[in-house]
């Protein structure tokens, strides 16, 4: 079965299956050996318990009832907005408008400066194509650890604040990578990036994104896609979301 939808992008027809979908999100899961970030415990997933009653159909209730406790910018897939940043409150749920975009996803070499990894501004340039509203950034090498990785203290890879204006100088409204975060892990609270890449204070965008910890598989090529880019309706900075990819045939 198949759900086929026509778009116009470039002034050209594509089509894309909407049965045929791309999960680039990693999954919240319980306990120990799964991806985290910024020093939080594992996600824990427990049964409610109220007396005797314990909220779990193997020890005896009619339904499963259990309470989640994570952190969105420490466990998995998560989009934010500027309010990650702000003295005021910008809510994710308010700042995310709309849901479908055209993306290209790039594939970039990390480079050396300073003992650390970053994505370089002209690595961005030499990839992108433009027209587009979205970026998906695939890191190099691509080892399937991101899925797992404890990034606490390890200093990952960045996205140089150079990189970020120059993504703003684009209009580029949703950024996709797979690093825990645009920013070094220690830069003294400067979050360069972040700062750059939503031009805040001064001129702040406040209906653009950051989508951080990702994974994007090495059988998705490089390329233009449909971004459908779904998050939980939190009313908080950021919030757990998950994006998905749609191919785009050329019709016409």
């Amino acid at each position: 079965m198949s759900l086929k939808i026509t778009l116009q992008f470039n002034k050209q027809q594509y089509e894309a299956d909407l049965h045929q979908s791309l999960d680039i999100s990693i999954p919240l899961e319980a306990g120990p050996g799964h991806v985290q970030a910024w020093y939080v415990e594992p996600i824990r997933i427990e049964p409610v318990r109220m007396g005797e009653w314990v909220g779990e159909v193997k020890q005896g209730a009619s339904v499963n009832f259990r309470t989640i406790f994570f952190n969105p910018h420490g466990h998995g897939t998560h989009t934010e907005s500027v309010g990650h940043i702000s003295k005021e409150d910008h809510s994710i749920n308010k700042s995310l408008k709309h849901y479908f975009d055209f993306a290209q996803l790039i594939s970039l070499e990390l480079k050396v400066v300073n003992d650390d990894l970053i994505i370089s501004r002209e690595a961005l340039q030499n990839a992108m194509v433009g027209n587009v509203e979205a970026i998906i950034i695939r890191t190099l090498p691509n080892a399937n650890d991101k899925l797992t990785k404890n990034y606490s203290s390890s200093n990952p890879p960045y996205l140089d604040a150079d990189a970020a204006a120059f993504l703003c100088e684009k209009n580029i409204k949703h950024l996709l990578l797979d690093l825990p975060s645009v920013d070094r892990e220690q830069d003294g609270g400067k979050l360069l990036a972040h700062h750059a890449f939503w031009n805040y204070p001064n001129d702040t965008r406040f209906d653009a994104t950051i989508t951080e910890m990702i994974y994007v598989p090495d059988t998705i090529l490089d390329g233009i896609y449909l971004l459908n880019l779904q998050t939980a309706p939190f009313e908080n900075d950021a919030t757990p979301s998950r994006p998905v990819l749609f191919e785009l045939k050329l019709i016409s």
